[in-house]
């Protein structure tokens, strides 16, 4: 546990030092629920991101995303479609704000590798954004889940290391404001799962586009929900 505790330190230790500038280390705050309906494939999927340009300041965008979600019994994949509200506003002091609208679908894939759970997340999405014409975009995660105190994550009491990466494609043919490549998001961070279900994360995450790089404080809880019957 004490190696454990200085693991998590050292991670709070560093995150400033991936900003040239305090002020150019911003913050995702994720609440992640997922309700599920007992001997039953299908779930319901929420989720709330509130992401500012600086960890406690400074508007970047509030997400608002929901799905219905199916579930293989032998829990090696699932599959989701849904609706995401997204308000995203501009660095600085303006506090100007445009919306969007997204539909998209994903495929979840899951395997083992001994301890290390690996899993794939394919995603593609149709985005309405304010004032402009109307995009797509394909999403490809690869999520790596390392239990340091137990052989399962779901297990209460576990810690557990995440990392992933994640690459965004457009969907458009280049053009002045549209490249192939949207973005990347890098993420190393530290969980510990409080119950069965619902667990807590705190981690880094640096996104790259064409133009910027900049670094993100993550905190997460995940929640899973059944119903009684």
């Amino acid at each position: 546990m004490k190696k454990i505790l200085l693991l998590l330190f050292s991670i709070l230790c560093a995150i400033p030092t991936f900003a040239q500038d305090p002020n150019d280390l911003g913050a995702w705050y994720m609440y992640f629920g997922n309700f599920r309906f007992k001997e039953s494939p299908w779930a319901i999927h929420g989720e709330a991101q509130l992401r500012s340009f600086q960890v406690s300041s400074d508007l970047d965008q509030l997400l608002l995303r929901t799905g219905l979600q199916y579930n293989l019994k032998s829990g090696q994949a699932s599959f989701l479609t849904g609706y995401a509200s997204i308000t995203s506003g501009t660095s600085g002091k303006s506090r100007e704000t445009f919306h969007e609208n997204r539909i998209f679908q994903e495929a979840i894939l899951r395997q083992k590798l001994g301890k290390i759970g690996l899993t794939h997340r394919y995603r593609y999405e149709q985005r309405w954004i304010e004032d402009q014409d109307f995009r797509t975009r394909f999403r490809y995660t690869l999520f790596l889940n390392i239990p340091l105190n137990s052989k399962e994550l779901s297990e209460q009491g576990s810690w557990y290391l995440q990392a992933y990466d994640e690459i965004f494609i457009n969907g458009e043919k280049p053009n002045e404001r549209i490249e192939y490549f949207d973005r990347n998001r890098l993420y190393l961070g530290l969980g510990y799962r409080l119950q069965k279900g619902v667990a807590m994360q705190l981690g880094f995450l640096e996104q790259t586009t064409n133009t910027i790089s900049k670094g993100q404080l993550q905190v997460g809880i995940f929640h899973q929900l059944y119903s009684r019957k």
